[in-house]
């Protein structure tokens, strides 16, 4: 077991499991009702509660933050595909901007966050009252864990609970994204002195660092404009503003902090993009923070980011599927019309033997040596790694629950078809051609339809999303995507261009392609800029943001009309509201 897996594991370990699991399963509007002071004798088990509210959903389930960052964008939907996921319209809604504040995502997702604001507050106190050796760590991870998770729901929701968690009789306070902002930013600020260094104090990606911190505050200053002023009917932000601290303006702070984690040499870019992505991802060079998972360990990890794309005609192993529900829009795919050569557009996988699986046609068969772990001996096959299309091909399922295999026992390669449509042809079409085009739903002919992103690896281990893998909260590449878009933003266009030819050029091709690297651009605007964030970011959790500081979130395209700015916030659930005078419905909301 490598190190940071090991300090991860043990700070679970000293944590009462009932603590860990409590309202993990059945949250509801009493999470804003908890009282602190309950659990709070263990402050290293609060704070690894705290950290464990970044898995079990919120961070690492299609249906959790990603639902609301990505399905509510050009970059991904999930429409209904026949006899499946129709699921009272909840989906659709995401992508067709109809969504109410009883729908299920939207209160999952608040019951969620908000837990992850009362946890951290357990935390907070918890740790105030031992006599921890590491209390100030621990409190300054604590807090930093709070300002996460409170951004998070403010960007979201435009509000978020709070209370001073050294009184728990203290009344609920809500804070207000266009206030709580400027305040959020100088906490996070304040306890970077005690945060420890990344890979010191024995802290690694799964840890809120003083490098987690700046990834943050990188974030809420580039997004401040927006917090502040998110009704902007023409979406013309003020990101000059004076930063909240320090110098200059967001955007210098935002310059300033990306900076840091550039030329920490604690990071650097991986020249295989989707090394970020992988199983083995624990190893990489740029996660900066993120939710660490191993399937052996305490509960199963998750990456339906994965499993939510992959068809359930396609096995990595004989004993797992995928599900056949995500795809992208034809919009996304189109801007990637130049581009295919990109390294992070498509990546062919190769065999130890030599063997490519180009998943054109061409591939007949591949080696059963790689071997599932934890299984019977079961063997793996690797599906290519990017944006998807075309006619799909991989081993077949026979009635013994084995893949067929050729006679020299190699996995054979076939013509896949769907599984619940079984004369049509799994071939992912980037055009979705719904019948009615204001509705995201497929007839059950129709399933094949869409682009699929397999960024994620699918890993073969255990079916329905679990995972190893390792899911980015904060990497390098997304910190200079960041940084160009301030240098743009004050007019540096030499400085983002380089910023952004960084990206393109230290990303390689498989060696099928002579490991070339990615083509350099000799020009950018914002339209250019804006394709390019995709690129590097797309299926992260990062694109509503991008969309709506780049004006773009309202606009129609397939499948999505032209929307109003109060849809830029969801609305607070209905069961809060009911509960919990405090709240009041965000503008536009019944």
């Amino acid at each position: 077991m490598n190190t940071h897996r090991k300090i991860y594991r043990n700070l679970f370990t000293i944590c009462a499991v009932a603590l860990l699991f409590t309202n993990c399963t059945n949250l509801d509007e009493q999470v804003l009702d908890e009282v602190l002071g309950e659990s709070t004798s263990n402050p290293a088990g609060a704070l690894a509660a705290a950290y464990d509210r970044l898995g079990d959903g919120t961070f690492v389930d299609h249906s959790g933050v990603f639902a609301m960052q990505e399905y509510t964008t050009d970059v991904a939907l999930l429409p209904t595909r026949g006899s499946d996921w129709g699921d009272g319209g909840k989906w659709r809604a995401m992508h067709e901007f109809t969504w109410a504040s009883a729908n299920a995502v939207i209160s999952g997702n608040w019951n969620m966050l908000t837990n992850g604001i009362t946890r951290s507050l357990t935390a907070i106190q918890s740790i105030e009252e031992s006599n921890n050796p590491e209390k100030k760590l621990f409190l300054a991870e604590a807090k930093g864990l709070l300002a996460f998770y409170t951004y998070t729901t403010l960007d979201l929701f435009g509000q978020a609970p709070s209370r001073d968690p050294l009184n728990p009789k203290a009344d609920l306070v809500v804070l207000k994204a266009e206030t709580a902002i400027d305040d959020l930013i100088l906490d996070v600020e304040a306890v970077l002195p005690d945060l420890a260094d990344f890979g010191t104090q024995s802290t690694h990606h799964g840890r809120f660092t003083k490098q987690a911190a700046y990834g943050l505050l990188t974030t809420m200053y580039l997004n401040r404009a927006t917090l502040k002023d998110r009704y902007n009917a023409s979406s013309n932000f003020n990101f000059a503003e004076a930063a909240v601290s320090g110098t200059g303006t967001d955007m210098d702070r935002v310059i300033y902090y990306s900076s840091l984690l550039i030329n920490s040499g604690k990071f650097s870019l991986e020249s295989n993009y989707f090394k970020n992505f992988s199983i083995d991802n624990a190893n990489g060079s740029e996660l900066i923070f993120a939710v660490s998972q191993k399937i052996d360990y305490i509960r199963n990890g998750s990456n339906s980011f994965a499993y939510v794309c992959v068809e359930r005609n396609q096995r990595a192993s004989p004993a797992n599927r995928g599900t056949n529900a995500a795809c992208t829009t034809p919009e996304f795919y189109a801007s990637w019309n130049g581009n295919h050569e990109d390294p992070r557009f498509q990546r062919s996988y190769q065999y130890g033997d030599g063997t490519w699986f180009k998943n054109d046609g061409t591939t007949a068969s591949v080696p059963a040596t790689d071997i599932v772990a934890n299984s019977n001996a079961l063997p793996w096959f690797h599906f290519n790694a990017g944006i998807n299309v075309g006619p799909q091909y991989g081993p077949k399922l026979i009635s013994s629950g084995k893949f067929e295999m050729t006679a020299d026992n190699r996995i054979k390669v076939s013509p896949l078809y769907m599984e619940k449509s079984t004369t049509t042809r799994m071939d992912f079409t980037p055009e979705l051609n719904f019948d009615n085009p204001s509705q995201a739903v497929f007839a059950q002919n129709q399933i094949n339809r869409g682009a699929r992103i397999f960024k994620f690896e699918f890993d073969p281990e255990e079916g329905n999303g679990s995972s190893n893998v390792d899911i980015p909260l904060f990497r390098l590449g997304g910190i200079y995507t960041m940084r160009a878009e301030a240098y743009f933003r004050k007019g540096m266009n030499a400085q983002a261009l380089a910023d952004v030819n960084m990206l393109r050029t230290s990303r390689k091709r498989e060696s099928l392609f002579g490991n070339q690297p990615g083509a350099a651009i000799t020009t950018i605007d914002k339209e250019i800029l804006y394709k390019e964030l995709g690129f590097e970011m797309y299926w992260e959790m990062y694109r509503r943001p991008q969309m709506i500081r780049f004006g773009k979130f309202d606009l129609a395209y397939t499948a999505k009309p032209l929307s109003q700015p109060f849809r830029r916030y969801f609305p607070i659930p209905q069961s809060t509201i009911d509960v919990t005078k405090e709240f009041t419905q965000n503008q536009g909301y019944n």
